[in-house]
């Protein structure tokens, strides 16, 4: 069982900036990707960025409403993701989870699918 702890959320001004971390309990690179997922009261969960391990180079990925503005990345030496927000803007306010993933048999075929979560921290932007 991995342990995923986020933190690093709060209250800011919209244009402000923060950065997220989320401390794994284990070896991060075994997980076959890693992610920051949100949501926002009243809203679904939504995958706001992924970095997705591939032979050669991982792959990040980011929603389109977060294009340009965050950053993730992966320290595999301190077992830590984190993710660097800027711009924010009042859109940005939920609550954001940590997620890992592992290797698993689905019909035949193996997926990675995310398995571990964090307990969310919370990030507020205000007008």
């Amino acid at each position: 069982q991995v342990q995923l702890v986020e933190s690093g959320g709060g209250s800011v001004q919209a244009g402000g900036s923060l950065k997220l971390s989320c401390a794994a309990s284990e070896d991060i690179s075994k997980s076959c990707k890693m992610a920051w997922f949100r949501q926002a009261p009243g809203k679904e969960r939504e995958l706001v960025s992924s970095i997705i391990k591939n032979d050669k180079n991982d792959t990040a990925t980011y929603t389109d409403s977060v294009k340009g503005r965050f950053t993730i990345s992966q320290d595999n030496a301190k077992n830590t993701l984190s993710l660097q927000m800027n711009s924010l803007n009042t859109d940005d306010t939920a609550v954001y989870y940590c997620a890992a993933g592992r290797l698993r048999a689905d019909g035949g075929r193996i997926v990675c699918a995310f398995r571990f979560w964090g307990q969310g921290t919370q990030v507020t932007v205000s007008s």
